[in-house]
């Protein structure tokens, strides 16, 4: 077991998400930063479904309870082992009793700690990762008890590699949403010719930007939305939906992020800048 003396902020169990029951208004859920979470589970010669911690902005203070191996990366948070400190990105061993923490967080948003085999949350509809509605909590608490299995002996083929540079950039590529072709030039040149900045109200399901292009009187149906789209309100705000997003919505979808624009995006704090360019 790990046992979790500190919580830290907001830390969840998250894999690769649920699928297939976007249609009953499940969201997709899993890690917000897909890029730093496949590099860990790569390192480790994980399977790539296989669950991590999430922990946005401070860490938790993490007890092991068996000999396993562990790597973390994403954000820059620095982490100690025994109050050690230990690099990001490098596979280290931890023993039966020892304890990693978190320092203050230097860049980014959101770290991820992987341990070997994955941690083992329960499954619900296929996945670990945590969402409120349907597993018992939204987040870790203090003095929660995660299962993982234990490992004594691990010789990995690949022992470290160089922390990824998603953290330094701001440019997130954008295909066209079904509604993109009502836009008008003005619109179109707002999206593409300024820099936008995070607003206040950024979460794991949606982030807002504080700037607004030109508003609309488009009417339509409520319509499929997916992680990354980017809906246009009537007022000229972007919203944009990430990893617990609903699973449908009413306003226009101008954009919608690739993958690599919505992990960049995931790292990226109140009064961060970004824009777009279309792919």
């Amino acid at each position: 077991m790990l046992n979790v003396i500190k919580s830290g902020f907001f830390t969840t169990v998250q894999d690769l998400g649920r699928f297939n029951y976007r249609n009953k208004g499940v969201p997709v859920s899993g890690v917000m930063d897909s890029f730093s979470y496949a590099i860990l589970n790569m390192l480790l010669e994980n399977d790539k479904k296989s669950a991590v911690l999430e922990i946005t902005m401070t860490g938790p203070r993490l007890e092991f309870e068996a000999d396993t191996y562990i790597v973390a990366g994403g954000a820059e948070l620095p982490m100690s082992l025994n109050d050690q400190p230990i690099k990001n990105f490098k596979i280290h061993k931890v023993l039966a009793g020892d304890i990693v923490s978190f320092g203050k967080l230097e860049h980014g948003l959101r770290s991820y700690l992987a341990i070997k085999g994955g941690f083992k949350s329960p499954l619900v509809l296929g996945s670990r990762s945590y969402y409120k509605p349907l597993t018992s909590s939204s987040r870790i608490k203090d003095n929660d008890q995660i299962p993982y299995d234990e490992c004594k002996d691990f010789e990995p083929k690949i022992q470290e590699i160089k922390a990824h540079s998603l953290l330094r950039e701001s440019v997130l590529e954008v295909f066209e949403g079904p509604e993109y072709r009502l836009l008008t030039e003005k619109q179109t040149h707002g999206l593409f010719g300024n820099d936008f900045t995070i607003a206040k109200e950024n979460n794991r399901m949606a982030y807002q930007l504080n700037e607004a292009i030109e508003g609309h009187a488009i009417s339509m149906l409520t319509s499929a939305t997916l992680p990354g789209t980017i809906q246009l309100t009537p007022s000229g705000k972007l919203i944009i939906l990430m990893k617990d997003g609903q699973t449908t919505g009413g306003y226009p979808r101008i954009l919608q992020l690739s993958e690599k624009a919505i992990s960049i995006l995931a790292q990226k704090r109140y009064g961060d800048d970004v824009s777009f360019t279309l792919l």
